[in-house]
């Protein structure tokens, strides 16, 4: 890529975004922002007990990582954020106009094996149906491209790069 991209890797818990992401700002050369840690502590706790946040939860966070991604602007980057509702991409694009989205998709029976495998994580399998509920995928006007999660990290890495390297370059 001539012009790094901002680049959010999106998608419902569970499709492999902490995953994919570092490895992707590795393979482009850019540095990664890890989207939960833009999370407050309140967020945090009400997502480990269970409870899904609400939009009035989520402005401050996809504020803070907006404006992350604005200050890479030109100079490229990758950052974690779920941005499963067309209004919290919008949000986002508002804060950084050139981000473009990378959404991790794939099949929820694989999706829901991989959450329960994984620890040290507060976002329990049982908000996965709530995810699968709010999630919008990419539209038409969206800059961004869909990836699936099939298959090693390495693979589903090739395939964002791949992707990534067929969209028009930022201005």
């Amino acid at each position: 890529m001539r012009t790094p991209h901002v680049v959010v890797v999106m998608g419902v818990a569970g499709t492999g975004k902490t995953t994919i992401g570092p490895l992707l700002a590795a393979r482009l050369g850019v540095p990664y922002a890890e989207g939960d840690d833009f999370h407050p502590q309140a967020n945090i706790d009400k997502m480990s007990a269970g409870t899904p946040l609400d939009d009035d939860d989520r402005w401050p966070w996809l504020d803070a990582i907006g404006g992350w991604a604005d200050a890479r602007a030109g100079l490229g980057g990758v950052v974690s954020c779920s941005a499963l509702k067309r209004s919290y991409r919008d949000r986002l694009r508002a804060a950084a106009p050139g981000v473009v989205f990378v959404h991790l998709a794939g099949d929820r029976a694989l999706i829901e094996d991989r959450m329960a495998h994984r620890q040290g994580h507060f976002m329990p399998t049982a908000l996965l149906d709530s995810q699968f509920a709010t999630l919008q995928p990419l539209q038409a006007d969206e800059a961004g491209v869909v990836v699936d999660v099939s298959g090693s990290p390495e693979a589903i890495t090739g395939r964002a790069v791949t992707a990534l390297d067929a969209l028009p370059q930022p201005a």
